[in-house]
């Protein structure tokens, strides 16, 4: 492999990594706070249909990013009320989530556009242009570094740099501030925080809406950065990658940028090299397509060790009179 190809791996691997962080932060904040989220799929798919749909309708992607975000909120909202308010099965709930969500994005969109459940492809303001970062060009001829710069981390999206940006900030929020420790106060001993004066219905449902908006970030990303339009079930599994991704890091938010990372790399892998000829035996594109989901089990099963999630992690919280 050249260094030009490693080059391009690297550049595609933080493409394809960014809805997973993005959902694996939004994971992190609600089960953090003792909400278990699978739900993340299907508030991406919605994310990513309201963005598509809104900025091929007006021509302008921030008000996609913006519907996306309220549409992916509107998801946390639902499963905030079923989880904390009526107490019920937060799996369920999460599990609905995601069906409601397939069915209702390929039901409107065909109902809007008449294109099989997809929108229109997006071009001029209705998608996110790269961003050429300052000196890309001028450093793109040293040695090493340059090309780094110029070409790995300089020209993606800003929602590439909004999600790389929501690590340290998550990092400082959850444990640098009185609400992150009270946030993961209430993941670990809500009747101890209750006894504080502290509102844990309050602090919950603030960490499922927090998921909400990240989640809707993530899936504007998939649909106006990442591809030019809104497909049927284009998450095709990354929230429940990204759910590993968080079990493999463990809860902790820089920990799961590597997580993404390297499963956004096995995702590179698998898009690059399809039909592989390994000496004669050539290795089916559907054996290539399924590896990062396979690695991921693999990965989960026999690298990650001990994971233990929040102490009161799916367990309705009701307080003692």
């Amino acid at each position: 492999m050249d260094f030009a190809t490693l080059l391009q791996l690297l550049d595609s691997t933080l493409r394809l990594a960014t809805p997973l962080l993005l959902a694996c932060l939004a994971g992190l904040y609600s089960e953090r706070a003792g909400i278990f989220d699978i739900g993340l799929e299907g508030k991406m798919l919605a994310a990513a249909f309201t963005a598509a749909a809104v900025a091929a309708l007006t021509g302008n992607v921030w008000l996609g990013l913006a519907a996306g975000i309220l549409a992916s909120a509107g998801m946390a909202a639902i499963h905030a009320l079923a989880s904390i308010t009526f107490r019920g099965n937060q799996l369920i709930s999460g599990v609905a989530i995601n069906f409601l969500a397939a069915g209702m994005t390929v039901l409107v969109g065909q109902n809007l556009f008449a294109l099989g459940g997809r929108t229109p492809q997006l071009a001029g303001g209705g998608r996110f242009a790269p961003i050429t970062l300052p000196g890309a060009e001028a450093l793109s001829a040293v040695p090493l570094l340059g090309p780094l710069y110029a070409e790995v981390i300089s020209g993606h999206t800003i929602l590439v740099y909004i999600a790389l940006a929501a690590v340290p900030l998550t990092w400082w929020l959850l444990y640098r501030t009185r609400f992150g420790l009270r946030l993961r106060a209430v993941g670990e001993n809500p009747a101890a925080v209750d006894t504080a004066g502290v509102s844990v219905v309050g602090l919950r449902f603030v960490a499922v809406l927090i998921c909400g908006v990240l989640c809707g970030i993530a899936g504007a990303y998939l649909a106006t950065a990442l591809s030019a339009g809104f497909v049927k079930d284009m998450t095709a599994g990354r929230g429940f990658i990204a759910l590993a991704a968080l079990i493999f890091a463990k809860w902790r938010p820089v920990q799961a940028l590597g997580a993404c990372l390297l499963f956004g790399f096995l995702e590179t892998v698998a898009i690059r090299y399809q039909n592989v000829d390994l000496g004669g035996v050539v290795v089916p594109v559907q054996v290539m397509q399924a590896l990062p989901y396979i690695l991921t089990v693999v990965i989960l099963a026999g690298f990650v060790g001990k994971a233990i999630p929040p102490r009161a992690g799916g367990e309705p919280y009701v307080k003692e009179r």
